[in-house]
Order: structure tokens, then sequence, then C-alpha cells
């Protein structure tokens, strides 16, 4: 049964027991502790938690999921994989244990030509938690699992949390007996290999309170609504019914192991070691189609870190394998074919996302050429210094800042007879990793602080937004937090962050900042108004100051936002919706919004693009914005469900979760996008838009700047002035200007080029000067001085060299010279070969002086430069020199 048939059954069998289908949410977490949906209940985080209701009282979804703790162990085991998908059903207050029990049992075992799974039911073991009587009797008397099948274990395997105060329960495990060639019999108490764990049913029956531990929790007692969350390995269960022996032989991988293989020349089982790295390669390369897929661009931060780190991986060990050039479009197009059968959105969107990766593989290939010049560097000055073990500090460096594998520093490091500091590397690996989950730990106890917010919510129900068509309007407070406590009242000069009922005010979300603006309570006083924010779904914080007055809960106010800063915002929202649609037409679908922040007459629109946008595309993207404008089309917003949007052409962000209901907001006949931010009701309350420039923010995305309405006269009305002023400076029209200040910059480098030459000559004049200047220490020739204060590196390279080449008779020769350049020290060494016969090299001699310069350097034996931040201290660097040449030439 073909991985798409296994999902398809799987939504099927639940839809027809009275379950909402649910589509997989986007990989992006919509969530403040998670880069990346780690888990299939994760979407449903909100209705478990409380913090909304809802909309249905079951559900069932094929969740996309990326985990990536262990991403070390892929391929190295054949359990170990980053990318997943979670099929699971939800009860909200609804079915409990029989009813998920007998479904998930029902599923598995129905026969296949029935639309059920069909497995062997004496096959199938079972775990419950070891205080779940229930549980256990449901399985043996209501299904009749045999008791001995029946195994209890405890709460470090069968009980569930979230690792904060929350929902648990216990839970049970369904599992596979997949036959004695996997190992001992006893069951999956014994053997999880061959007892292979295939769903998970999660009874949450209690709250639990704070803890040191995932096993180690205080159980504060029992929730009032019972919810059911299970979660069955689509791959897990892929793997059994296509009597394969591991989920990298499934079809959606085995085909990119033989695209791999293709490409390489390498068979799949001839030997452990690249039987690791085709494993490796296709487990990152599924995931990173997938990232990519669902908005996710390479970065060297959060999300972006995690995607560029397993393309590199992949990238690695393609060449391991023995790949010469690129591979990536190959292997995403296999991936495309297999897993769009489950996500057509994948095929539809080959092009961007093809563009992304192969981006991001030109970078590496780059990246892998540059880190191993940097690696040369580190061996030589290992090599140097007599040592045999590269420190763990360059490994860690070349991984961490250039993405160099560990592995491919271990193997080059090797080739050259030194071996590297593992324990020094892992141990700042160990540092960087427990900073990261120090990190993701303080923002888990998030939760508690979205409590108060919680309590307003399930008081007064969800705030009611009029802003759309409406500025000002009635209300009543409806909770008040003062230092984020829930407060009946507010006295002046308190920061205070106020719930309304109903308002006006437009909360920052989908790219749209926050309205400022007054509440005015009907006892007299004044709330400003700073800026407003949702912590959770449906409500509206006001954040502010009270100026006037006590605002009490249950007051009547009346909330008025700053029209003039909201009109300003809705005009570069909407300029930020035209500029969407026409960089989608000058450069196709690959220029799909990656984020956007709209203030009062400016806005900034980022997108996807593997390179800079051409000045004349720019300029024709900014005419056919304008000229949209003068055509006064009517902006119109009308709500409706999501299949009618897409059907529609709606474009939607990448990232943003989006309910059954959507608002879709329309430009005339040119643009057409999901969006609940406010707008203008024409284009031509837009004025002017004036792009200001691209730039780039990461790999594969580009950040457009502009401005709108006043803002962009005012803009060009400064740079009006200045062209006056360049004209009357240059004495010529606006249209020579280019061509008259570039005349001028060509006789100003012509200039520079002159006086360069005269300084590199008068530089060099002083050599023959210098060699007479030559001292005998213990039979070498050694040349020191100082030269005139700023003179640059490479002239003082050149004079060296030159110095360098003058003395004769094969005498042993160092030359070390000195000079001042920015207000900083710097010296270059050189030595010859009889120099160097005698132990004399350049980069210790370098080392030495810059030190005592306080500063470094380093180099080749033969040249070396260095550099520090003590001018006064150069006479002290050489007589170092001096000392250093003397011992060394005894």
């Amino acid at each position: 049964m073909e991985s798409a048939e296994i999902r398809r059954r799987w939504l099927s069998f639940y839809e027809e027991r009275g379950h909402t289908v649910v589509p997989s949410a986007s990989l992006i977490a919509d969530d403040p502790t998670l880069l990346l949906v780690p888990a299939g209940m994760v979407p449903f985080k909100p209705y478990f938690l409380g913090e909304v209701k809802p909309p249905w009282s079951r559900a069932t979804s094929v969740q996309k999921c990326v985990r990536t703790p262990d991403i070390e162990e892929v391929g190295k085991t054949t359990r170990h994989g980053t990318f997943f998908q979670m099929c699971g059903n939800f009860s909200f207050g609804d079915y409990f244990k029989e009813g998920a029990i007998t479904y998930a049992w029902e599923l598995l075992t129905l026969p296949q030509d029935q639309g059920g799974y069909g497995l062997d039911p004496e096959r199938l073991w079972i775990t419950v938690y070891l205080e779940d009587d229930e549980a256990e009797a449901i399985w043996r008397d209501k299904i009749g699992v045999p008791a001995e099948r029946i195994q209890r274990l405890g709460k470090k395997d069968n009980y569930w949390s979230m690792g904060v105060p929350g929902p648990c329960g216990p839970c049970s495990e369904i599992n596979y007996d997949r036959g004695p060639e996997f190992g001992v019999e006893g069951g999956p108490a014994v053997n999880d290999e061959r007892y292979v764990e295939i769903w998970n049913l999660v009874f949450m029956q209690y709250e639990r309170g704070e803890g040191i531990s995932k096993d180690d929790f205080e159980i504060l007692g029992e929730l009032p609504s019972k919810n059911i969350d299970t979660g069955l390995g689509l791959e897990r269960l892929a793997m059994i019914l296509q009597g394969v022996r591991n989920m990298y032989e499934i079809d959606t991988s085995m085909a990119v192991i033989k695209k791999a293989t293709e490409l390489t020349g390498v068979e799949y089982g001839a030997a452990h070691s690249s039987d690791v790295s085709l494993r490796v390669v296709t487990d990152h390369m599924r995931t990173s189609v997938m990232l990519i897929g669902d908005g996710v661009s390479p970065g060297n931060e959060g999300r972006g870190y995690v995607l560029r780190r397993i393309m590199r991986r992949a990238i690695r060990n393609m060449r391991l394998l023995g790949a010469t050039g690129p591979v990536v479009k190959d292997l995403i197009d296999v991936v495309i074919e297999m897993m769009g059968r489950q996500y057509p959105e994948l095929v539809s969107d080959r092009q961007r996302i093809e563009t992304v990766a192969l981006a991001e593989e030109a970078a590496f290939l780059k990246t892998l050429k540059a880190g191993t010049n940097i690696l040369d560097t580190a061996i030589l000055d290992t090599k140097e210094s007599g040592g045999t073990v590269l420190a763990g500090d360059k490994a860690f460096l070349l991984h961490d800042t250039w993405g160099f594998p560990i592995d491919l520093t271990l193997e080059m490091a090797a080739e050259q007879g030194l071996s590297v500091d593992e324990d020094g590397f892992r141990r700042l690996m160990k540092e960087q990793r427990d900073k990261a989950k120090a990190d993701a730990r303080a923002k888990k106890t998030g939760h508690a602080d979205l409590g108060a917010y919680r309590q307003i919510a399930d008081a007064a129900g969800e705030t009611d937004f009029i802003g759309y068509d409406r500025t000002e309007g009635e209300s009543t407070i409806v909770g008040i937090l003062v230092d984020g406590v829930s407060s009946p009242a507010a006295t002046e000069g308190d920061e205070v962050e106020i719930v309304l009922d109903r308002t006006p005010f437009y909360a920052e979300g989908g790219g749209q900042i926050g309205d400022t603006g007054r509440i005015r309570v009907d006892s007299g006083a004044i709330i400003e108004v700073r800026d407003c924010q949702k912590p959770v779904p449906g409500v509206y914080v006001h954040k502010g100051v009270v100026q006037v007055g006590e605002a009490t809960v249950g007051a009547k106010a009346q909330a008025t936002i700053d029209v003039r800063r909201r009109t300003a915002i809705a005009r570069a929202h909407s300029a930020t919706h035209l500029t969407h649609q026409a960089l989608r037409d000058a450069l196709g679908p690959t220029a799909a919004q990656a984020g956007s922040e709209n203030q009062p007459g400016r806005f900034r629109f980022d997108f996807g693009s593997p390179a800079a946008v051409p000045t004349s595309v720019m300029t024709d993207v900014e005419q056919q914005i304008n000229e949209v404008l003068a055509r006064d089309l009517d902006v119109e917003a009308e709500v409706m469900s999501i299949d009618e949007a897409k059907k529609q052409g709606a474009i939607a962000e990448f990232g943003e979760k989006y309910g059954e209901r959507v608002r879709v907001v329309t430009i005339g006949d040119f643009s057409k996008e999901l969006c609940g931010g406010t707008h203008v009701h024409n284009t031509a309350q837009l004025g002017l838009v004036k792009l200001l420039g691209e730039s780039s923010i990461g790999s594969g995305v580009r950040r457009i700047e502009a401005l709108v309405g006043v803002d962009a006269y005012n803009f060009l009305a400064r740079e009006h002035t200045v062209v006056a002023q360049l004209q009357e400076l240059v004495k010529g029209r606006a249209e020579e200007l280019p061509e008259k200040v570039a005349a001028m910059l060509g006789k100003l480098k012509d200039a520079e080029k002159e006086i360069e030459k005269f300084r590199a000559e008068k530089v060099l004049q002083a050599a023959a000067g210098l060699v007479e200047s030559a001292q005998d220490v213990n039979g070498v020739a050694l040349v020191t001085g100082q030269v005139p204060d700023g003179t640059g590196a490479d002239d003082l390279r050149k004079l060296v060299l030159d110095v360098r080449g003058r003395i004769q008779g094969g005498r042993a020769a160092v030359v070390a010279l000195f000079t001042v350049a920015g207000g900083k020290p710097l010296t270059v060494i050189a030595t010859n070969e009889a120099a160097r016969e005698r132990g004399l090299k350049a980069g210790e001699l370098v080392r030495a002086a810059a030190k005592t310069l306080g500063g470094g350097g380093g180099g080749k034996p033969d040249v070396a430069q260095g550099g520090g931040q003590n001018p006064a201290a150069i006479g002290e660097a050489v007589d170092a020199v001096r000392r250093l040449v003397a011992e060394t030439a005894k």
C-alpha cells in the first residue's frame, strides 16, 4: 500500500465517523516556543490549553512534522529521521478511552478491501500506563486482546504532558510484532526493535503542575473536560504494509535513494558507510523540500538555519559518495514527484522550491571552497607550531561560522597527518546546544504569562473588531492588567493593558502594526493607547498609560483610533499588495512574499529571489504600481471559504495560519490576496509609491523599502533639491549629471593612481638604505625599521620582499618592517630560504611582534603579516623579533 493511500484511508475512515478533516498546518509553527511543528497535536495546542474554543468536537489530520534534536544520528540508525507525517484523531470533550481504542483497533485490523489496513490482530501488542486499569480492561474485555499481549509501563514511557503545567494523561501504545528475525520475543517492554510502536493514544484527563523532569511532576487533579489526542506514524505503518525493513526503504524514500545511487554510482546495501550517506541524503532532501514548500528560506538563524544545516549535510554526503557537480535539482524532482501525490502544492510550487534550493547549493559549494582554504591555514599553523592536534575551537569555528561539516574537518586533517580535538569541539557544541535549550525552556514558561488573558477571554468572550469600517465606537472595559497582573482598576500614571468587548483598534498582525489612539471612560478617565496586540487569539489588548482619572472593569468607554495614522498605514498596506503583484508579474511566482511591515507612509516587503533584482526591473515594477494608482481601482474585501479563495486565485502568505473562513482583499482586476489588514477604498488614495531600493536579507530572500503618499512626495522633493544643487555645481542639465559626475570621478581615480604610484616609488627608494642597515645576528642578516606612517599593507609587503631580494651571497636573511596605518601598527616579515633552513619562520616571528603590539597575525613560513593596537610599542616589537632570531639561530 503506497503512502498516499495510507493517508487517504486514514482521513476517509475518520471523516466517515463524524470527524472534521483539518488540513496539515504549515511546518512553520504558529507558536513562539517552537521553530517548527514537531508533533501532530501542535496545531491543536490552543484548544487543549483552553486558549481557544475548538470549532469541532471531533477532528482528524495528517500533519507534516520536523524534528532535529538527533540530526547527527540520522542515517547511522534506521530509526532516526527529521521529516515525518503524523496521522491523528482528536476528541474535544466527546468520546474518550473506549471510543479512541475501538476506532484504532477497527482501522488497523479492518481488511484492506473494506477500507482498513488489514493488519493481523495476532501481531499487535498493547502497552498501557501501569496505573491505568480502565484502558487495560477495554483492551482485554472490549477488544479481546489477550492479557499476555498487554504490558504495563511507567510514566517515562506511557504518560504524556507538554513539559509545562497544563493537560496531561496516560498513554496506550499499539505495537506491531515484526517477527523473530528482528530479535527476541517478550513484547515491547523487552524489544522495541522487533515490537515497533505504530500508534500512541493519549488520554488527556488530568492537569499537571510544575516538575523537574519528564516523569517527575505533580498531578493537580482531573480536567473538567477529557480529550483524546492520538498519533500514528505514517512512515512506520508504510514500512509494515510495504514489507520493508525500515522507513528509508518505503516508497517515498526509496525513490530518492535510487536517484542518489544513479547520480553517484554507489549501490545501496554495498557498505555501511555509503548506506549512512544515502540515508542522510534521502531524509534531508525530503525535509528540505517540505520546509521550502512551507516558506522557509536558508539562513543563519532559527528555522532558516535548520534548513541550511540539513541541506548542507545532504550535499556534503553526496560528495562523499562521489558526486562532483550540482545534484540538488535531480533529487528535488524525485522528492516532489513522490510527495506531490500527498501534497499537490509541491508540484504547483516546484519552480520556487527549486530556485531556493539551487541557490543554497551554489552558495554551499562556494563555502566548501572557502572553508577548505581556512582549514588549510589552520592545519599549516598547527604544523608550524609543532602540534599534531587541530584545536577544537578551530573546528568549531569552521562548523559554526562557515557551515563546514566536522566529518570533513576530521577527514582533511587526517590526510595531513593531524587529529582533531573532538572533545573540545563537542564541548563547544554542547555549550551552544545547552544555551539553545535554556532559551527554549525560558520561552516555554511564557504559557503562564498568557493565563490572565485567557481568564478574561473565558469570562467575556472574544473581542469584537469593528475597525474595518469604523474609527471609533462605544465599548465596555472587560479587563485591566497592571504590570501583567489582572486588576479591577487603574489610576493616573499606571502603565496598563486594557481589554474591551469591542474595538476599532487594529491589533498588530499580518505585517501591519497596531493602532494608537485614545480610550475615554465615562468616568472622565483618559487612556492614551500606544499599541494594540493579540497575545492570545481573539483578545485585543490595548497597551498604554492612564493620563487622567481612574479606569475600572465594567466601565463604559469611547474608543477612538488615530485616524491620520491609520490612513497612512492603510495606504502602505495596499501599496504592499500592489508591489507583491507587480513583482510576481515581473519575476514570476517565485517572488512570493516572505514577510512585510506596514507603517505610516512607508513599508518594507520581503520576497523570494535567488539574486538581486536588476535596476531596470525595479523601475518597471515601480512604474506599473503607479500606473495602477492612476487607474482609480476600487479596493474591496470579502469573507469566504478558504477553498473558494483558492479557486479565485487569491495569494496566501507563507507561514500564515488561516481558518476555514478567510478575508480576501481585491484591488480591481490587478491583485487578490488573503489579508486581515486595513486598506484604502480606492488606489487613487495612495497618491504615489516610491521604491527606495532592494537588498539581500538572507539566502534567497530580498527586501524592498518604499514610501507612500506624502512621504513619497517629500522624498522626491528632497531629491529634486539635491539634483538642482548638483546642476549648479557641475554647470549642467539634470540629464547630463551622470556623464559629468562619471567624468569627474574618472579624473579623481586617475589622480589617485598617480599619487599611489609616486608614493610606492618613494617607499621602494628606501630599499637600498635598509639593506645597508642590516645587522648580523648569529650569522643572520636582520633588517628592521619603521617606514613613513600611512604606508599601506601592499606597499609595505612590496618593500619587504624587495629588501629581501637585495641581500646577496646566500646569507640567511630576515626582513621585519613596521608602519602605522589608520592609527594602528602594521608589520610584514619575510625570510629567505637560508633563514628558513635555520628554523626561522616568518609566521612565528610575526606572532611574536604582533603580541607585543597588542594584536595578532600569521602567514606562511616565507612571508607573514600582523598588526596590533599600540603604535608606541613598535620599538619593543623590533626587540622581540631580534631576540627570537638570536635564540633560533644559535
